[in-house]
């Protein structure tokens, strides 16, 4: 009877994570991606290797990952980097065809202006390139980017001085042994 319970309690977890895993992963992309629809797209297109579809207004971008299928780390690293890179040329509100070029490859034009060409964050992983990789190409640090709030408070803290070991007591010399009387040597 306990297998039982807990073979049903193992099967139950993978499914109830996963679905919170892909709700955080929308929620946390609804503004980059511009819409809840949107990002629902991006996260289920780039976890099951299917096509994208972004609208905003009369703009519609449409896309298949190069990559396949990507675990939801995966898509959350994509995404992550895809909004670094955005932001690093000023663009805080992607439109459609600004994201796809962000993951795919293929040019931008600035706020300012300028045109700027974008790798492609699935493109690359697609070509083999590591998470770590694609990140130092930008130009950021993986752990930077993920993670802003710990770096920061990595900086700020002061760790103390460790004081000097105190050195040790020269160890007593060992008397030698007696010899036992009636044993000889």
């Amino acid at each position: 009877m306990l297998k039982k319970a807990l073979l049903t309690l193992a099967l139950a977890l993978p499914l109830s994570a996963a679905g919170e895993n892909s709700e955080q992963l929308v929620d946390r992309y609804t503004t980059l991606a511009g819409s809840k629809q949107n990002a629902t797209s991006l996260v289920t297109g780039l976890r099951d290797g299917k096509e994208v579809n972004l609208k905003r207004g009369t703009s519609t971008e449409t896309f298949t990952p190069p990559t396949g299928k990507m675990g939801y780390g995966n898509v959350d690293n994509a995404l992550t980097l895809a909004e670094a890179s955005l932001k690093e040329q000023g663009i805080t509100r992607p439109t459609p065809a600004q994201l796809e070029a962000a993951l795919m490859g293929g040019s931008v034009t600035t706020s300012s202006g300028k045109t700027v060409k974008l790798e492609g964050i699935v493109q690359m992983r697609a070509e083999g390139k590591g998470w770590g990789q694609i990140a130092q190409s930008l130009g950021f640090k993986l752990g930077e980017v993920k993670r802003p709030e710990r770096v920061a408070r990595v900086e700020r803290a002061h760790k103390p001085e460790r004081p000097e070991r105190p050195e040790r007591p020269e160890k007593p010399e060992r008397p030698e042994k007696p010899e036992r009387p009636g044993k000889p040597r």
